[in-house]
């Protein structure tokens, strides 16, 4: 499986690729961050997210993009903007029928630290780890774009796994009761 993570932001939006399936050593095939100069105008901001996204999208050819669900933050500013390149990322997913998964922040540190409060330092020491690189991505919003990627490949299966229950027993339901 190849996942293209995306830790949204609009002045710093962590891309990373990761190849892999669950229970096996992972790959990194690529990590980066697409910039934007905060006093650019809005909309040539969003595009630039969008380019680089693209283009990150084109080199890897990822099967799963896996971006981090936004949350309330105390800067409506900040959430704002996060939500805008994270609406980009899913819009360049699906306009080429890739799949999305929203993964929540404490979700990923759970994931990739075993403790869904993990700093930010944890997060990179652990996504180096687990990738065998030489030193932790920078900056942070890489190293949490490959974390995100890699919570996505350890989760899919048992969530691919669940979906497939909860259709079984809702096509079981609607049947009813057997004469």
């Amino acid at each position: 499986m190849r996942v293209l993570g995306v830790d949204p932001g609009l002045t710093r939006c962590g891309i990373g690729v990761v190849e892999g399936v669950a229970g096996r050593p992972l790959t990194m095939l690529g990590v980066g961050v697409v910039r934007t100069p905060a006093d650019a105008d809005l909309s040539h901001r969003l595009l630039a997210v969008e380019q680089g996204i693209e283009e990150w999208l084109d080199e890897h050819r990822p099967e799963f993009v896996a971006v981090e669900r936004v949350f309330s933050q105390h800067n409506v500013r900040t959430v704002m903007g996060t939500a805008q390149a994270s609406a980009v990322a899913m819009l360049c997913a699906a306009r080429r029928g890739i799949p999305v998964a929203l993964h929540t922040p404490s979700e990923v540190k759970a994931a990739v630290t075993g403790s869904g409060r993990a700093e930010k330092a944890q997060v990179g020491a652990m996504v180096t780890r687990l990738l065998r690189l030489a030193a932790p991505p920078k900056p942070a919003d890489a190293a949490d774009a490959l974390a995100l990627a890699i919570c996505h490949i350890w989760r899919a299966p048992a969530q691919s796994r669940l979906q497939q229950a909860v259709a079984r027993h809702a096509v079981h339901a609607t049947k009813g009761p057997m004469a």
